[in-house]
């Protein structure tokens, strides 16, 4: 018979395990304690939503967008898209479900997101993130909850050598004002641009100031700043925000150059940027996007949020220790194995991490036993016609399975 070949994994995605899916785990149970300290709820919204959530929201002449989404025609001709973010799905999320009335929503949410992009060090086709936003609060103080949020996230994960980079978009007027001040500036520059750039001149100015091609870079760095267009309103904004981050002891560093290309971005962008991961070095990114709702249908409604990727967290933390057993569970003798899994039952759902060990010869289960670094443990043998047990502490000072099973 032909021998049947494995299918190969689809590339761009990965099969999390072991050492990888502890650091994994470590991410995600650190954000859940987190946000539970600054009371965010948590939210779950579906994989896939109609394309038209995402193209509205993030744009249609974005990267993800036109290159990046999964994006397909179900069996009833409607296109779908599986998410390449979060927050579109819930800013749609609240106006469907009239969550304006618990507003302001404080939220975080984790799991898969996908973009067709190269798979390089950390990013893959299917990845994951952890996403934290709050809709319908107007004031600064909700962008400094969520940037506190995040340094404090990034701290207990003991990640270090990360700079919060920080910037403003100001207001619509503001934005309009720079916007055409950098439109003529790339204007007179047109021949110096890349083929990049030159089409982002004529649909989303803003991003040629972060662009990495090396013919852009003299003509971004000499463009104009935001500050000399900013508002009065705007300016107090941003240094409300300043100030918060310092009463909550935050670093940060200004970077004028730093954007959101799509219209509906105001007041506060940030970056929180690392050199420990090469040119890719952003390992948790947000802003404030008050128009996003409205570009969905909704009511206005202000909104900020940030997200940051799992897989590259995970690279920058120290590798958690293996779980061990309180209680390793050995049948010395085949005739007490029922006694020892009636034990074992009685320690699990006294809620004292137990395992098994009853296969091979009795030498190596008690060898096995010893490599699973248990606390104590429970040996089972015979006495006659009766199983008796004896055990063993190893760590600590009490014999959890003798206050158990007394």
């Amino acid at each position: 018979m032909a021998r049947i070949q494995t299918p190969a994994r689809v590339r761009g995605t990965q099969d999390i395990f072991r050492d990888e899916e502890r650091r994994f785990a470590h991410v995600l149970a650190t954000f859940d304690r987190v946000r539970r300290l600054y009371g965010f709820e948590r939210v779950e919204t579906p994989v896939f939503e109609d394309t038209q959530v995402f193209a509205r929201s993030i744009g249609e002449t974005t990267d993800v967008v036109s290159k990046e989404m999964y994006s397909f025609p179900d069996k009833g001709g409607d296109s779908l898209t599986l998410r390449p973010e979060f927050t579109a799905g819930i800013a749609r999320a609240y106006i469907t479900n009239g969550w304006q009335q618990y507003a302001p929503v404080k939220v975080v949410t984790s799991g898969a997101v996908f973009r067709y992009e190269r798979p390089q060090k950390g990013r893959y086709r299917q990845f994951h993130q952890i996403d934290a936003e709050v809709l319908g609060a107007t004031e600064p103080a909700a962008d400094v909850e969520l940037l506190t949020l995040a340094d404090q996230l990034l701290a207990e994960l003991g990640i270090e050598g990360v700079t919060l980079q920080l910037n403003t978009l100001g207001d619509a007027a503001t934005r309009d004002a720079w916007r055409d001040a950098l439109v003529a500036h790339f204007e007179a520059h047109r021949g110096d641009l890349s083929e990049d750039s030159l089409a982002r001149l004529a649909k989303n100015p803003l991003r040629i100031l972060d662009s990495k091609d090396p013919r852009d870079r003299p003509v971004a760095d000499a463009a104009p700043g935001i500050d000399a267009y900013m508002s009065a309103e705007a300016g107090a904004f941003f240094e409300t925000v300043q100030k918060g981050l310092d009463a909550a002891g935050v670093r940060w560093t200004r970077n004028e150059r730093l954007v959101r290309g799509l219209d509906y971005y105001r007041h506060t962008a940030f970056e929180f940027v690392t050199d420990r991961l090469g040119a890719q070095g952003t390992v948790l990114a947000g802003g404030r996007y008050d128009g996003l709702v409205e570009s969905l249908g909704g009511p206005a409604t202000a909104g900020v949020g940030w997200a940051a990727g799992v897989e590259r967290l995970a690279m920058l933390i120290d590798e958690p220790a293996a779980a061990r057993p309180d209680v390793a569970v050995v049948v010395e003798d085949d005739r007490a194995h029922d006694a020892a899994v009636a034990a074992l039952a009685r320690l699990r759902r006294a809620g004292v991490s137990a395992q098994l060990v009853a296969t091979g010869s009795p030498r190596k289960r008690y060898d096995r036993a010893l490599k699973l670094e248990p606390a104590e443990t429970l040996v089972f043998a015979m006495d006659g016609d009766a199983a008796v047990s004896r055990g063993r502490v190893l760590r600590g000072e009490v014999s959890r399975a003798a206050e158990v099973l007394a």
